[in-house]
């Protein structure tokens, strides 16, 4: 690829540089140094490669372009404004209006700003990833560029390519440093992404100081390890340079590719080496005076964009992005045409919609006492939905025969490399990056699923955090939930994980009790469009609760339901339980009858769709006056109190477990019928202490 710089060239980069200055400026907030150095090589990679309509930013086969260097983001949104790039909502229709006005920039790090400090997906349209944790953005590209491969290999047909973009993410030293980007990175480069490309902007710097503090290593020959392509542009001022190293990345077709671009940061002025005044402050009016003069620009000005700029941007990406996104949308009708079923489903997917009967195959279990672990019964469930919904893939971090995720069927091999067809990942013992490219995964439209061990999600909460935060509907699958996992001991005895997740706004949890509480919490998975979720299941088996004699398992769409209760519905003690331990408190429940102990089983598998429900159901559930209540859960006791009370108790866990068979580790940490007995009969003497006042 050869250079076409216009002679406009210099003077649209340069309003990206003063746009990002006057921004910070104006928030007395913000990082303007990076988006100053990096300003040519967006403008190259915009201008002259991105496949991008910025008519219609969610077209399904645009390129992405990421910024994971989020605390550069006056970069991005200056292109997003430049660029025209048009707000599109929640329900996928195009508004019509800008995503980011001068006015948004001009209130940059304000409150409803379309221009907050790190970008955010669903808020700024042409945002393709919420960016901030550093690494994140380059490790979620990667499920991207997996995305466009998969959906490749599943939607093109002989005169119908329909899928094929390209990824390119911007990266920074301290991407380079996290470990979530070598795990990532690993793995794009096992899978030969070549429709993949980082831009890493090496300008030494961070913000303690000079990279030589801690960071010395050879990147690209890390990266030529990993099995990439490197490229190095000597100087990010050099469009010649950088229209040569996006050309190598298109012109490879056998890996990913990381061009290294030597920058030096922007500093205002070229005297000034005040490295926190160009990392992470203003630059003051004094140096913005000077730099402006530095690029030939009135000093005075504020949020300049000069004639000529946006007609520039027009006439180069967004005439080239809107003429490929018309020739894709005609192509697609008369695709529509000649495979209806593959149109079908790729509208469905972009749509985050269901294919009609989906569950048409879903399993109803058999009560009884041996039962079968959650799991098992997932793995079940998973292999009935499968088939209906084809865009449902996913893997485990080296865990599939314990997670038992694995997807089978004969159209349901591996995903590897030149082998896209498949639908079964393989991460390797990536947690941390499985989580960021599910994200990616996602964020393409995809319905990814992943899988661990549950002491192993605090490695993937980073990334599991941020699907929250975008709102996107990956399934975490985490097995071996509790001190069950026996003579493991307390390394792999998850305690404090299931608080950690409940803690997380935005995302639902659920811990099904039995096996048809696991086919419902599909059910209810499924259905989501905008929410994560996090399923945690046994390994042991779960005896399949008879729910002849107890309520359904439809309950558990509701997060919490009376599963057992007394024959006139009035008890004088409730026993709420989650998961294995729902089968110890109908135990106890069955024993308490026989001692005329009126008692109410509350099965409680997920504590978020419970406080969705409205109050008058939730009381119902959980009657405001019976404070005798007991909770029984093999993990921390942290946020029970919501529902037990001053009054109650819980049978949880205040240490980390031990090592030792599970029957032993039951009987010492109270999780039998005799000690949840004790528990409610102690709780119900308390409950009828008569009170007095203080």
């Amino acid at each position: 690829m050869t250079s076409t710089a216009a002679p406009l060239a210099p003077l649209a980069i340069n309003t990206i540089r003063t746009l990002a200055i006057d921004a910070v400026q104006a928030a007395n907030s913000g990082h303007p140094g990076t988006a100053m150095a990096m300003a040519p090589v967006v403008y190259t990679l915009w201008q002259q490669v991105l496949r991008f309509d910025p008519d219609d930013p969610i077209w399904p086969n645009r390129d992405r372009f990421v910024l994971s260097i989020g605390h550069a983001s006056t970069l991005l949104y200056s292109l997003l404004h430049l660029t025209g790039v048009k707000a599109v909502n929640a329900e996928y229709e195009r508004l019509g209006a800008p995503s980011v006005t001068l006015d948004d920039l001009k209130a940059f790090r304000q409150l409803e700003s379309r221009c907050p400090g790190h970008p955010e997906y669903r808020w700024t349209s042409g945002v393709e990833t919420t960016t901030g944790p550093l690494g994140q953005g380059v490790a979620t590209s990667v499920g991207m560029a997996m995305a466009s491969r998969w959906m490749a290999a599943h939607f093109n047909r002989p005169g119908f390519d329909l899928f094929g973009y390209d990824v390119y993410a911007l990266a920074g030293d301290g991407c380079m440093m996290e470990g979530v980007s070598s795990e990532a990175a690993s793995l794009a480069g096992h899978l030969k992404l070549d429709n993949l490309c980082w831009i890493y902007d090496s300008n030494r710097i961070t913000i303690e100081g000079s990279t030589a503090l801690a960071f010395t290593e050879d990147v690209g020959a890390r990266f030529a390890a990993y099995g990439w392509q490197v490229v190095r542009v000597e100087d990010a001022n050099d469009l010649e340079q950088l229209a040569a190293a996006f050309g190598a990345f298109k012109a490879c077709g056998d890996r990913p590719t990381l061009i290294i671009v030597d920058s030096h940061i922007g500093y205002g002025s070229p005297h000034k080496q005040d490295t926190a005044a160009a990392h992470g402050e203003p630059l003051g009016e004094d140096e913005i005076r000077l730099v402006k003069r530095y690029y030939g620009w009135p000093e005075d000005a504020r949020f300049l964009v000069p004639e000529g700029v946006r007609e520039h941007f027009a006439g180069g990406f967004g005439a080239r992005g809107r003429a490929l996104r018309q020739a894709w949308m005609s192509r697609f009708e008369a695709y529509r045409g000649e495979h209806p079923a593959l149109a079908d489903a790729l509208y469905r997917m972009q749509h985050r919609e269901l294919p009609e009967g989906w569950d048409a195959d879903l399993p109803v279990f058999p009560a009884g006492p041996k039962g079968v672990s959650g799991r098992d019964a997932s793995a079940t469930v998973l292999n009935a939905i499968a088939p209906r919904v084809p865009w449902l893939v996913g893997g485990s971090a080296d865990l599939t025969p314990s997670t038992k995720t694995r997807l089978t069927g004969p159209e349901a091999g591996d995903i590897a490399a030149g082998a896209w067809h498949g639908r079964n990942v393989h991460f390797g013992v990536r947690e941390h990056a499985m989580g960021a490219i599910l994200n990616g995964l996602s964020l393409s439209k995809l319905r990814p699923f992943g899988s661990g061990f549950l002491i192993f999600s605090d490695y993937a909460r980073p990334a599991i955090r941020l699907g929250a935060l975008m709102e996107i509907p990956v399934i975490h699958i985490f097995t071996h939930d509790s001190i069950g996992v026996g003579e493991d001991g307390p390394t792999h005895q998850p305690v404090e994980q299931l608080a950690a997740l409940r803690s997380t706004p935005g995302l639902i949890t659920l811990r099904p009790a039995d096996a048809n509480e696991v086919a419902e919490a599909w059910r209810v998975i499924m259905a989501l469009r905008h929410v994560p979720v996090a399923l945690i299941l046994s390994r042991q088996n779960l005896p399949t609760i008879d729910r002849q004699r107890f309520a359904p398992a439809s309950g558990l769409a509701r997060g919490g339901y009376v599963l057992a209760d007394t024959p006139d519905g009035r008890p004088e003690v409730l026993i709420l339980a989650t998961g294995s331990e729902v089968a110890l408190a109908l135990d106890a429940f069955e024993q308490l009858a026989r001692e005329g102990v009126a008692a109410r089983v509350v099965s409680l598998p997920s504590w978020e769709l419970f406080e969705q429900q409205p109050a008058a159901y939730r009381d119902a559930v959980l009657p405001r006056r019976v404070t005798a209540r007991v909770a029984i859960e093999q993990a921390s006791t942290f946020g029970w109190e919501r529902y037990t009370g001053r009054d109650g108790a819980v049978v949880g866990m205040r240490t980390f477990g031990a090592s030792a068979p599970l029957k032993a580790l039951q009987t010492k940490f109270g999780f039998t019928a005799e000690h949840v007995m004790q528990t409610v009969r102690d709780t119900l003497a308390h409950a009828r202490r008569p009170k007095t006042l203080p």
